[in-house]
């Protein structure tokens, strides 16, 4: 097997086909994705297997194409995704604990694999599918090494319906912990054929086959850190290594597209480290750009492909042409709206509620709190998560930023009964590691203002599962303030990909003719948003942007090309 890893939700489904077209003219023979829950479930026993999270459809997609694929459907994905693929709600459980035996993840766990089971088994390359194999856990080595769960994992499985191959990976020190006997180990980021062929052997009856689940020929960015590029060369002669020794092998990521909307997951790994949310770019330098484009790498990889090419196989597909792109005229967003004048109904509490207990996955939730007022205090947050923007009569007074473990602002208060407004983000749950238990949103402890602690709170939930409603012809404030809701329409004789410009913005979310096109964030270093052209309409288009931090920010200007490695502001 030579595949390579894309991710369905990553892709406009639109454009699935011209993906492994590319995948087919790489020299690629199989694709790999995992499966999220968070997306097929997104509330309890609600399941989604619609539109562009149809993954059945997607894997009938590759085998029409010429494709076998890689199944990876464990519940916890890690994949730079938010909570690691995990739904929110699994955290409203007392006493849930994910990976493990405990009873009421497994519960959940087994519904969710069933529901994967009835869409997917039927897939599987013994029933005529394309699936040649299925993934029960992912890098669990580096998590823990409970054999009975593992063996859980099996059984759910092959309960759901699964009867093919079996396999478990695992990072090169972790194969141990992380394998089951019985199923096939496979290991993560090495191309060594010696070193493979020696883990293999040591957790497998001594025998292969060989398969390397995750080769890295780059990397993934998040906000405030340099973007991640590696040269095709330093890789050539590992994919080289592995293919001459007849070992499979899949590049991750071949493909990997945008993460829309609120989906990004975060790095941490406790107190001496800083939380690190990735961005929503999820180009990881890989052989086809996040357009979808063919690379320097592309080419290189192609050519050592080329090479283990089946004796009497036909030559690879020529490679498609590029999509073409262009830099739309700039447009003025002169509709207008305050965030904090459209507000839903609010739920009341003494303390904050954190987004979970508001029983709301990603996006805003507004805390809103009267102080009294003549004087300046300290407001100390305890445990934010994860950025704040913080306002006093509706004025913006400062931020605070939980990737730089700001937890505290001086407030200049106003005389009499002040209105104290905290507009907290969630800026992506922790998709690996020992913190993945620790994954509430918002407030999730005590607000204090010079050493008190506030209480009355109302909290007004601002999800943005949809796109936001501007009323045409709002006018722009001469003073505008606190956060504000813009738009604006267009229109266009053909749809072509484009890119968002947002150097001149601070910080929010773009929707496009109602597709979140994902975050901004003037930091960097992804400073454009990827719009594509299957995104767009001929004719009359639509577009909002919720600006956080640069209310009189009014024109929106396109690029043809993305700009991912500038960076601006404070850094860790």
């Amino acid at each position: 097997m030579i595949s390579g890893e894309l991710h369905y939700p990553r892709i406009p489904r639109e454009a699935w086909r011209a993906r492994l077209k590319m995948a087919k003219a790489m020299g690629l023979n199989t694709i790999g994705t995992y499966v999220f829950w968070n997306v097929h479930e997104p509330q309890p026993g609600q399941y989604d297997f619609t539109g562009n999270n149809d993954v059945a459809a997607f894997v009938r997609m590759a085998q029409q194409e010429g494709l076998w694929v890689i199944l990876r459907p464990s519940p916890y994905v890690c994949a730079e995704w938010e909570f690691g693929g995990y739904p929110y709600w699994l955290q409203n459980v007392p006493g849930l604990k994910v990976r493990s035996q405990e009873p009421q993840y497994v519960a959940a766990y087994k519904r969710y694999i069933e529901a994967v089971g009835k869409q997917l088994a039927p897939l599987q390359v013994g029933h005529g599918g394309p699936v040649l194999m299925v993934q029960v856990e992912n890098e669990y080595g580096s998590y823990g090494s409970d054999k009975q769960y593992l063996a859980l994992n099996k059984k759910l499985f092959e309960d759901a319906g699964f009867d093919g191959v079996l396999y478990t990976c695992d990072p090169v020190a972790d194969v141990a912990k992380g394998h089951l006997p019985g199923l096939l180990p496979a290991v993560n980021g090495t191309d060594k054929p010696a070193e493979i062929r020696r883990l293999v052997r040591a957790n497998h009856d001594g025998q292969g086959p060989y398969y390397v689940a995750e080769w890295y020929p780059a990397w993934f960015d998040w906000w405030g850190a340099p973007h991640h590029t590696v040269p095709a060369a330093r890789y050539t002669p590992g994919l080289d290594s592995v293919l001459r020794a007849g070992m499979s092998i899949n590049m991750y990521m071949f493909h990997g597209g945008t993460t829309r909307a609120f989906l990004n997951g975060a790095n941490y790994k406790g107190d001496t480290s800083h939380y690190e949310p990735q961005v929503s770019s999820y180009d990881y330098d890989a052989p086809l750009d996040e357009a979808g484009n063919p690379t320097a790498k592309f080419r290189a990889f192609r050519a050592v492909i080329a090479k283990y090419r089946p004796a009497g196989a036909a030559p690879l597909p020529p490679v498609p042409a590029a999509k073409p792109s262009a830099a739309l005229p700039a447009l003025q967003l002169t509709q207008y709206a305050s965030l904090l004048g459209h507000l839903p109904a609010p739920v009341a509490s003494p303390t904050p509620l954190t987004f979970e207990q508001l029983k709301q996955a990603y996006g805003f939730v507004l805390y809103r709190a009267t102080v009294p007022g003549g004087r300046s205090e300290v407001l100390k947050i305890n445990d934010l998560r994860d950025y704040a923007v913080v306002l006093v009569n509706g004025r913006r007074v400062g931020t605070l930023d939980r990737r730089l473990r700001q937890d505290s602002l001086r407030l200049a208060l106003p005389a009499g009964p002040v209105q104290l407004d905290i507009l907290v983000e969630n800026l992506g749950r922790i998709n690996f590691g020992a913190y993945l238990l620790q994954n509430n949103k918002g407030i999730t402890r005590r607000v204090l203002l010079g050493g008190r602690e506030v209480t009355g709170w109302r909290m007004y939930g601002l999800p943005f599962a949809q796109a936001p409603t501007v009323a045409a012809g709002s006018p722009t404030p001469a003073a505008a303030s606190g956060p504000v809701l813009r738009a604006a329409t267009f229109t266009l004789a053909q749809p072509i990909d484009t890119y968002l410009d947002m150097r001149q913005w601070g910080k929010g979310v773009v929707w496009l003719n109602g597709h979140n096109l994902g975050r901004y964030w003037a930091i960097g270093p992804q400073q454009t948003l990827y719009v594509p052209a299957e995104w767009l309409r001929k004719g009359t288009n639509d577009i909002k942007v919720l600006e956080l931090l640069r209310p009189e920010q009014t024109a929106l200007r396109f690029l043809d090309h993305p700009i991912l490695s500038e960076l601006s502001g404070p850094q860790p």
